[in-house]
């Protein structure tokens, strides 16, 4: 099989693979496959497979993270980071303190910049189920379509630095955690109410602010270690 264009030239240039050379193969649903670099020709990488894995590098919880969106190169940086550390969904939300407006055309661009991020994050760090970015939504859409779940079936947090909770005094949840995390500015007071009626849980994460960047990354790690694979 042809292997995608950016993938083939991914593993010619920069990772220097020749004809005979081991690779692994997936194609984003599960498992994996142990292959060979069989041609080298104008641009095309051709691959033999040889045979499925059935391996698995998935986390035991279902983590979704809500994401307000962010400048720069945070908010790749929280995605790429995210999936790495075993994060199942990511939705990217638009809230009143996003300073990145997105929409038409752009938003679209950015999303499929985000999917490839994903995608090269599940590459680089073993996971065979690629992880789904979808498009950015306002805050109230996504509450109104996402959040459907009854409340007890799964733990919703928010993080907040004024919060009393923190994460050591919740149980462990039933099947899933949803986790929201706000904009450089954090959620407004309007959007902070919101979530709390759709029984997101206030959490504090210690004693020090941290930045959009680094909340959603520690309380995945955190979980890791407190109900993961950690």
């Amino acid at each position: 099989m042809d292997l995608p264009t950016e993938t083939g030239n991914h593993a010619v240039r920069s990772l220097r693979l020749g004809v005979g050379d081991p690779v692994v193969l997936f194609d984003g649903h599960g498992g994996e496959y142990k292959a060979s670099i069989s041609r080298i020709q104008r641009g095309t990488v051709t691959a033999k497979t040889e045979s499925f894995v059935d391996r698995s590098a998935e986390a035991p919880l279902e983590l979704v993270l809500a994401q307000g969106l962010s400048s720069g190169e945070r908010m790749d940086f929280t995605i790429q980071k995210a999936v790495e550390l075993g994060v199942t969904a990511v939705h990217p939300i638009a809230t009143e303190r996003s300073v990145m407006k997105l929409s038409g055309e752009r938003a679209m661009r950015k999303t499929r910049h985000w999917r490839k991020l994903a995608i090269a994050a599940c590459e680089q760090c073993g996971r065979n189920q690629l992880v789904p970015v979808f498009e950015p939504v306002r805050f109230d859409v996504w509450l109104n379509q996402q959040i459907r779940t009854p409340a007890g079936e799964e733990l919703r947090m928010l993080f907040s630095p004024e919060a009393d909770a923190r994460l050591d005094g919740f149980p462990a949840p039933a099947t899933r955690i949803i986790l929201l995390a706000g904009p450089e500015g954090g959620l407004s007071a309007s959007e902070n109410d919101a979530a709390r009626r759709w029984n997101f849980e206030p959490v504090r994460l210690g004693p020090r602010i941290l930045r959009t960047e680094t909340a959603a990354l520690a309380a995945l790690a955190a979980i890791q270690l407190r109900w993961g694979d950690f």
